[in-house]
């Protein structure tokens, strides 16, 4: 069922770092992260960047991304400095990178590693120029299996099926199953065809229409599941970001992070 929206009268203002929100207490800049994955070494800048120019802390989004506020000017050193920390890779696309993924794939349980699935949808995606009209709010939900994320609202998405198939998603509905290596590719494709039919809408559930015949969930398509608690869980520590604040503690941790859709970041076992 396609759940209409009144037509759009105004462009989607979705905050990014090019296109900052003016916040009561100054400007705020959202950072995307690709799955939730904050690479190492790229925290300890970020506090610093938070402390020179906004209000000291780094806030985690709902969406697994993070943000700095209370920036008095989105000057070229702030922007340049975020991406020396390498949280800015494409200035052209900044704002449509929003894929969500399960924490825990790759480190522990799930049916496939969907980790090189998000690095390559995201390569795919900031190499189409077209794919940077997208909506700044139209969201990519990936779930390895496990059905963490299957209770989040999502435009495209896909669940692993096993460790070599998955099947799509499409708004609130699904698509056809695909090989899990053909996954970006297929996603991306649904995208340009959302970019193709849309007018003022910003998400797949504001069509007039289906985007593509819905399909029946196939077999192995998993209930969904409870979000990730806090604390020790498989395949490392699931640390609690009280009030949307970040622990500046865990820029000393090694290693690669993984921020959660549930205000919190997932500290591998190896980053331990």
């Amino acid at each position: 069922m396609i759940d209409r929206a009144p037509i759009r009268t105004r462009a989607d203002r979705c905050p990014g770092v090019l296109r900052p929100w003016p916040a009561d207490d100054g400007l705020l800049v959202r950072l995307r992260l690709a799955g939730g994955l904050l690479p190492a070494g790229s925290l300890r800048p970020l506090l610093d960047l938070a402390a020179a120019y906004g209000d000291g802390d780094v806030h985690v989004t709902g969406r697994a991304n993070l943000q700095v506020r209370g920036i008095a000017r989105v000057s070229e050193e702030v922007v340049g400095a975020i991406e020396a920390a390498g949280l800015l890779p494409s200035r052209s696309h900044e704002l449509v990178r929003n894929l969500m993924t399960s924490p825990q794939t790759g480190l522990a349980g799930g049916r496939a590693d969907l980790r090189p699935v998000v690095a390559e949808l995201d390569r795919q995606l900031c190499a189409d120029p077209a794919l940077a009209e997208l909506p700044g709010r139209f969201l990519f939900v990936l779930d390895d299996g496990r059905g963490d994320l299957l209770g989040r609202p999502t435009d495209l998405g896909l669940v692993a099926l096993d460790d070599a198939y998955v099947q799509l998603r499409v708004g609130p509905g699904w698509g056809p199953v695909v090989p899990l290596g053909e996954a970006p590719a297929a996603l991306l494709e649904l995208a340009r065809l959302f970019l193709a039919t849309r007018t003022t809408q910003w998400h797949v559930t504001e069509l007039d229409r289906p985007l593509v015949p819905p399909e029946r969930p196939r077999p192995g398509v998993p209930e969904a599941a409870e979000p990730l608690p806090y604390g020790a869980v498989p395949g490392g520590e699931h640390v609690a970001a009280p009030r949307g604040l970040l622990d500046p503690a865990l820029a000393d941790r090694d290693g690669d992070l993984v921020v959660t859709p549930w205000r919190g970041v997932l500290v591998p076992e190896a980053a331990r």
